[in-house]
């Protein structure tokens, strides 16, 4: 691997070069430099939240993914064992951060009012609509949430 300083032409290449973007900007050939972000509203985002912590009872689990489900309006499924769970949902945001930061909260904030087991998020899954369904019709990727609800792994 050659070593080269920053801003220097990559070899074979001397109109190729690395170029730098910073955040909420995107590159335009020519020097020209716009704004990422779009007046676009908000759009759908596919979650998986991953969690897991020490056992509990099946019909505690149970019977709090239910009532998440009745407090969390968009959830789609819960699969649970006695030390983990998967929750998936959508969620309407204005991009992934919003998304993923909605998502991060979930658990906690709804810990005490659905008397959740106290375990941690360990996994986190955001993809957008598109991707979602690009991955259903190409036969990879989280199956379609069939039957809705909380069930059992």
């Amino acid at each position: 691997m050659r070593r080269a300083r920053p801003g220097a032409a990559s070899r074979g290449s001397a109109e190729r070069a690395l170029t730098s973007v910073a955040a909420g900007e995107s590159y335009q050939p020519g020097g020209r430099e716009e704004s990422a972000v779009t007046e676009e509203g908000p759009r759908l985002w596919h979650v998986t939240l991953s969690v897991s912590g020490a056992d509990a009872p099946l019909a505690e689990v149970r019977r709090g993914l239910e009532q998440l489900a009745h407090d969390h309006p968009f959830l789609l499924t819960s699969r649970y064992a006695v030390d983990h769970a998967e929750i998936r949902y959508w969620e309407e945001a204005r991009d992934l951060h919003d998304a993923a930061a909605v998502a991060l909260r979930l658990w906690g904030e709804h810990r005490q009012t659905s008397q959740l087991p106290p375990w941690e998020i360990v996994g986190l899954e955001v993809i957008d609509r598109d991707t979602y369904h690009q991955r259903i019709a190409e036969g990879y990727g989280p199956l379609p949430a069939t039957p809705v609800g909380v069930h059992p792994f």
